[in-house]
């Protein structure tokens, strides 16, 4: 049983209505110049769906009207539509991504420019309809540097909230009295129950001594078996004309590549695999299966708290829990590079901290039977036709 099936239907029907709502009174207020770049056609039609499923997580154009081309009336409504899609931690966590856009601007010096007026900038944030709101099949997806949101409502109900990746640059940056750290608490929960193992098990978690630099699944629009790692030169929305720009990418994948060290025997030890590679939630005991079903729930929890209560009721069965696998990779000491992945037939959740010395972390959420609600999408074709 999926997450899908244990989500009363009219928990699903009433989210997917209020982002209706939501969506609807955002496009209300746009320009018909703002709606060519705000709505495209239902994920129904063959080119709509292809750009549908292009999503990205560099600081990239990921398509549509970005927040800095709205006016602050239309940046309000267009962030109630994104906080329809999450919880309330899921949100403050967002927004707090992307204001870190301001600080990771002064340590990079201000002077990062990727091709536009301001390199890092708070503004560029994408937000994009297909379809339009209430019709049988329509989506709506928001994206741009660390961020990408990613929804589908078939039938009156919400049915995929997948792909979604949080991420964070600085992973950790200091307020007056203390640290901000909005991917804290994935990161000490994973550590916690890596460190929980004895060495027999450990050993079977840990996939590699050091760490790999990215997430593996990277954005690719499907997991499939034997998915290495994508480099730094395929994560954008096409290539770089300006020769600076494709050095500056080039140079970062270098970097990254030299501070883990890996060679392409590494990078297949890395791979995704299926069935899973790491430590079954079999092997653990009571403790660790709970901590477990915490960490996932850090994921889960970034949903409407509704389905994030279904996700959670799903994962407390043992027969579910007991297919999922926990691995690692890197060093166990706070501050050190580390990367950990949970998979299980309807799950993978990655997280990495490697880059920046240890203070940059990639986390995705993802769901390999249903990203993009691509299941439902079938079986709708297959109803209506």
């Amino acid at each position: 049983m999926s997450p899908n099936d244990v989500t009363d239907l009219s928990v699903r029907e009433l989210i997917a209505a209020d982002m209706a709502e939501r969506a609807t009174a955002w496009l209300a207020t746009l320009t018909p110049e703002q709606r060519l770049q705000a709505q495209f056609a239902s994920p129904l039609v063959p080119d709509a769906e292809a750009e549908r499923l292009r999503w990205f997580y560099t600081p990239t154009d990921h398509g549509g009207l970005a927040l800095r081309d709205q006016t602050a009336r239309q940046q309000g409504l267009a962030m109630q539509l994104v906080a329809s899609g999450l919880s309330e931690a899921g949100y403050a966590t967002v927004a707090t991504v992307m204001g870190l856009e301001n600080v990771l601007d002064q340590v990079e010096g201000w002077h990062v420019h990727w091709g536009r007026e301001r390199g890092r900038d708070p503004g560029l944030y994408w937000l994009r309809l297909f379809g339009r709101p209430g019709d049988p099949v329509w989506a709506w997806r928001f994206g741009g540097h660390h961020i990408s949101l990613n929804n589908l409502v078939v039938g009156g109900r919400v049915v995929s909230t997948t792909p979604c990746f949080i991420g964070a640059d600085p992973a950790s940056t200091a307020l007056l009295g203390e640290a901000l750290r909005p991917l804290g608490g994935p990161e000490e929960a994973a550590r916690q129950l890596a460190r929980s193992l004895d060495s027999d098990r450990y050993r079977v978690a840990l996939l590699h001594e050091s760490a790999i630099s990215d997430i593996v699944s990277g954005n690719r629009p499907a997991i499939a078996h034997g998915d290495t790692m994508m480099h730094m030169q395929d994560l954008w929305r096409g290539s770089f004309s300006d020769p600076t720009l494709r050095h500056l990418v080039d140079d970062i994948d270098r970097r990254a590549e030299e501070g883990s060290g890996y060679t392409e025997a590494d990078h297949a030890a890395m791979a995704i695999y299926l069935p899973p590679t790491g430590l079954s939630a079999r092997d653990l005991d009571l403790g660790q299966r709970h901590i477990l079903r915490q960490l996932i729930a850090l994921y889960s929890g970034r949903a409407p708290s509704a389905l994030a209560e279904a996700h959670a009721a799903h994962y407390a069965a043992d027969n579910v829990l007991d297919e999922i696998h926990f691995a690692w990779a890197g060093s166990l000491r706070a501050g050190d590079p580390h990367y950990y992945r949970i998979q299980g037939p309807d799950l993978l959740i990655e997280y990495d901290n490697t880059q920046r010395n240890a203070n940059h972390a990639h986390s995705v959420w993802r769901n390999p039977r249903s990203d993009f609600g691509l299941d439902s999408l079938a079986e709708h074709r297959r109803r209506s036709h």
